[in-house]
């Protein structure tokens, strides 16, 4: 059995490790916003990101978008049937998914497809020695493949959040409208009329955007910190969508206590 003492030394070992990481991430991140101009002044390479992370996702998300509306639909008329208030079926769609599901799952989604990809990506270039390639030819790799890479992740973020919003208001219009029979005039006024463009929309498309931010940066981090193993570089995309599912979940929380208290 192990004694008190080396307890606490792995503890205090723990505690140091993780104080120094969180440390480290704040100066790469730090880094990475001084070489933000440079990425933009190679815009082929940012938009090449952009693709990457954003275009590469869509089906992803518009199947994922499409089906989490039908299923919001399904339920939705199932509870507001009980009230007598079937004709409210969009504004209970509409609302779930610009205030809190759109952005979240969308940046769940976003982070197990883009993020790994990108972790590994980063992680295979380190581990393959060509980050350090880039140093010895004066060639900054925070510049050249960070950078771009978390600003594709920060522009792709919002835009994938909106189109999965909008597939699932697509999604809960055709089990609703189409196959049960609720009104099609009520279903898209009852929305226009219940969803407020400040509290309910605008507030989503922050949270998109900060959940963008904090995928992006886990996954290029994990990326640029891994072992330079094979080994190494699994354990890091693991970290990268368990860490930004926790994060994503974390941050919603607190935005939705700040933005909708007063709502």
């Amino acid at each position: 059995m192990p004694s008190p003492l080396s307890l606490i030394r792995k503890l205090g070992h723990a505690v140091v490790e993780r104080v120094w990481r969180l440390g480290f991430a704040t100066r790469f991140f730090w880094a990475v916003l001084m070489h933000s101009a440079s990425s933009f002044r190679r815009l082929p390479l940012t938009l090449r990101e952009i693709y990457f992370s954003g275009v590469l996702s869509l089906v992803i998300i518009l199947v994922s978008g499409l089906f989490v509306g039908l299923v919001l639909g399904l339920q939705g008329y199932e509870i507001l049937q009980r009230f007598g208030s079937t004709e409210a079926l969009g504004t209970l769609v509409a609302l779930s998914l610009t205030r809190e599901l759109g952005p979240v799952l969308a940046a769940i989604f976003f982070a197990s497809r883009a993020g790994s990809s990108v972790t590994a990506e980063i992680g295979l270039m380190k581990a393959t020695e060509q980050l350090k390639a880039m140093d010895m030819m004066a060639i900054d790799p925070i510049a050249r493949v960070v950078a771009p890479r978390f600003w594709g992740g920060v522009i792709s973020m919002p835009l994938l959040a909106a189109v999965f919003s909008a597939m699932g208001v697509l999604g809960g219009w055709l089990i609703g409208v189409v196959f049960i029979g609720v009104d099609d005039g009520a279903y898209w006024s009852q929305m226009q009329a219940g969803v407020d463009f400040r509290y309910d929309i605008w507030n989503g498309v922050v949270k998109s955007f900060v959940f963008g931010i904090a995928v992006s940066l886990i996954a290029v981090f994990e990326g640029y910190d891994s072992v330079p193993t094979a080994e190494g570089v699994s354990r890091a995309i693991t970290r990268t969508v368990v860490t930004s599912v926790l994060t994503v979940l974390a941050l919603d929380f607190v935005l939705t206590s700040l933005m909708f208290r007063g709502a």
